[in-house]
């Protein structure tokens, strides 16, 4: 019977008994590991995934003019987006007020839970231009990952036919296993979202959930404005077609990113309903879908945004309109520099903190600490944020480069 549910209503099952059996038996904690594994399974094939898809896609362009266009629209649509998010985040923190009047209990924060701050935008910079490829495909620096696939998907249109036809059937061939390989784990995904919800719920921090209820209002309500009103507003602009649609067509990768707090932990998935369910072509998705689970995080550029505010709010420092100029620029490349892994936005806060001098202040510890206590549910939503953005993203730029999407 449940084998005959359609696949987003699988994991929808999947989420709901999670939630009930995480919250009453204590034993169910033993389900934890089937999400683990299913993380590690969507983990295993992020570089193969991304490096063949990449290439795949950019050597199948045989015109260099396409290829800027292609470029152009997509960091046009990432930077664009991300900036209304944070515009979001900016007027909500100065509208409610978060931080105003907060205290907290530094005894409730655990202090091994805080994140070290990164080095710092220069860093995130020079991280993009790989020493060795080969050392950051072992280690899964996917910005280095996506700039050396497109320079060597590139370089493969400029080189004579016949070599250039061997390595496109090499790296056609090579893609196709990947994404054969994709389709088996995503079969399990209802299984592993089972284990991620009961491990959700039993790593929560409730009891100080009243505490900074409002901080989180903002963000939840900053995040659903996005997601149900500017995004399906950007869709149907573009595209004419109902922004419900596609949603439905995207269903599985949104409920997978709600439960895995990762985008590029979701990237195979989200692969698979683009091309399988929204009909974007290969060319497009696989340059697209890549790029954005990297550098377009509307969710995280919004939350951090909002963050930052709460934070200035909660110790009294008044932010003028030129830091929040700074906070909006830096929290623009901070959310293009953080990883698509669970909480890399909290990580990146930093960067925007130190923009404005915040960063050493002796509360800002407690502050973030608090931020992290409460996380969880805020990092599944904006999650889902960001990857529902890159797939309205591929949609619309898919449609512009003459895909007819949703049609067989």
């Amino acid at each position: 019977m449940f084998s005959k549910l359609k696949s987003h209503h699988q994991i929808l099952l999947a989420m709901f008994f999670g939630y009930i059996i995480g919250y009453s038996f204590e034993f169910s904690k033993i389900f934890i590991p089937l999400g683990d594994i299913f993380i590690r399974l969507l983990k295993m094939i992020i570089v193969p995934i991304i490096f063949t898809s990449i290439v795949s896609g950019v050597s199948s362009v045989s015109k260099s003019q396409n290829i800027r266009s292609l470029g152009l629209k997509t960091i046009f649509y990432y930077m664009s987006t991300s900036l209304m998010a944070i515009v979001i985040g900016l007027f909500l923190a100065n509208t409610i007020k978060p931080g105003v009047g907060f205290s907290v209990d530094s005894s409730s924060i655990k202090a091994k839970e805080l994140l070290e701050a990164p080095a710092g935008i220069l860093d995130m910079i020079y991280r993009i231009i790989p020493l060795n490829p080969i050392e950051s495909l072992a280690k899964g620096d996917i910005l280095s990952i996506i700039f050396f696939s497109i320079l060597f998907g590139y370089s493969i249109t400029r080189i004579p036919s016949d070599y250039k036809d061997r390595l496109n059937s090499f790296i056609t061939a090579l893609h196709e296993t990947i994404m054969y390989l994709t389709g088996m784990i995503i079969k399990l995904a209802p299984i592993g979202v089972f284990g991620l919800i009961i491990k959700a719920v039993h790593h929560s921090s409730s009891n100080i959930i009243p505490s900074i209820g409002l901080y989180m209002l903002t963000i939840l309500i900053g995040l659903a404005f996005h997601l149900l009103v500017i995004l399906p507003a950007i869709f149907w602009f573009f595209t004419r077609i109902s922004p419900i649609t596609h949603y439905k067509a995207m269903s599985k990768a949104m409920l997978t990113a709600f439960s895995t707090s990762s985008s590029s932990a979701t990237l195979p998935v989200t692969m698979n309903c683009i091309r399988e369910n929204v009909k974007v072509s290969k060319t497009t998705s696989s340059f697209v879908l890549p790029l954005g689970s990297t550098i377009n995080m509307d969710g995280t550029a919004l939350y951090e945004c909002a963050g930052v505010l709460f934070i200035s709010q909660a110790i009294g420092i008044e932010l003028g309109i030129l830091e929040q100029l700074t906070v909006v620029f830096t929290a623009l490349l901070a959310s293009i520099g953080a990883a698509g892994i669970p909480s890399a936005g909290l990580v990146m806060i930093f960067i925007v903190l130190k923009s404005v001098g915040l960063s050493e202040h002796p509360q800002v510890g407690i502050l973030v600490g608090t931020m992290l206590a409460v996380d969880r549910p805020l990092d599944m939503l904006r999650t889902m944020v960001n990857v529902t953005s890159d797939s309205v993203g591929a949609a619309i730029i898919g449609k512009s480069e003459g895909d007819r999407l949703y049609e067989d």
